[in-house]
């Protein structure tokens, strides 16, 4: 393969064990899977199908046993804000601003190549992209959940990384929420074409914003069971998808996969 055709980011062949005194416990096994620039990944599974340490590894979080990350034909194999992580958990800082919750990131990151002024219209600009400008002197305790996740995604964001990581990001919030946040990473995904892999446990969810679904067998050694590409155009109206025929044989396709083919462990007589 030349190097020009090299996948963005490529996750090759890997495995990944916990050990805990003499026990092993194999987690993932022959992980393998190919990227592309301005690709929307879901990786979907049941619990214990390791999605969150596939995520981590991905972002430098957790170390492999086997294979290797490799970003632009580049290993990765530690934390850097070329990947940048929003966890279920917004994890802002309950004694920070929105803005300043936002700036601790541009400053570390950007210090010595923005000026201040810079900065500021650089975590303003952020905000914006999630319509939290009407926030910016606001504590997060005087948000609401789906509030603090768009900040979350905001400070994730501001660091200009090379792949966005969705740990089930909207997975603690109401419905109504939820699918306005969707709507809103829909649109990001849109403007900036950046690429972005997803965790989730719904369906409906990844059909409507992946460009791939990555399905997980179940744990333990959980690999990669089936991908299946969604060739739903851009942008995308999820009114519109509730009677499209392709959006409805892909939402079949993945609980087929789901619960026909690999049933939870907890389902399994």
């Amino acid at each position: 393969m030349s190097k020009d055709s090299d996948p963005y980011l490529k996750l090759d062949h890997i495995a990944k064990s916990f050990q805990r005194g003499s026990t092993t416990t194999e987690v993932l096994r022959d992980i393998h899977l190919s990227i592309a620039n301005g690709e929307y990944i879901s990786i979907i599974g049941h619990s214990g199908c390791g999605k969150s340490t596939l995520l981590n590894i991905i972002g430098g979080l957790t170390p492999v046993t086997k294979g290797a990350v490799l970003l632009q034909n580049r290993e990765v194999n530690s934390p850097g804000p070329e990947r940048a992580i929003v966890f279920q958990n917004h994890s802002l800082l309950p004694w920070l601003s929105v803005y300043d919750n936002v700036a601790i990131a541009v400053n570390k990151v950007f210090s010595g190549r923005k000026s201040r002024a810079e900065r500021d219209e650089w975590i303003k600009h952020n905000l914006a992209l999630v319509h939290m400008s009407h926030a910016l002197e606001k504590f997060p305790s005087e948000l609401s959940g789906g509030m603090k996740q768009r900040v979350g995604i905001a400070r994730a964001l501001s660091l200009e990384p090379k792949i966005l990581l969705l740990d089930e990001p909207f997975g603690a919030l109401d419905a109504l929420t939820r699918a306005h946040l969707q709507d809103s990473v829909m649109e990001i995904h849109s403007r900036l074409k950046n690429t972005m892999i997803m965790i989730t446990h719904d369906v409906d969810e990844a059909v409507l914003l992946s460009n791939r679904i990555v399905m997980m067998t179940n744990g333990p050694a959980a690999t990669i069971g089936e991908v299946l590409t969604v060739p739903l155009a851009r942008p995308r109206d999820r009114l519109a998808l509730v009677s499209d025929a392709t959006y409805t044989q892909c939402r079949a396709a993945v609980i087929e996969f789901l619960y026909a083919r690999h049933k939870a462990p907890s389902l399994v007589a």
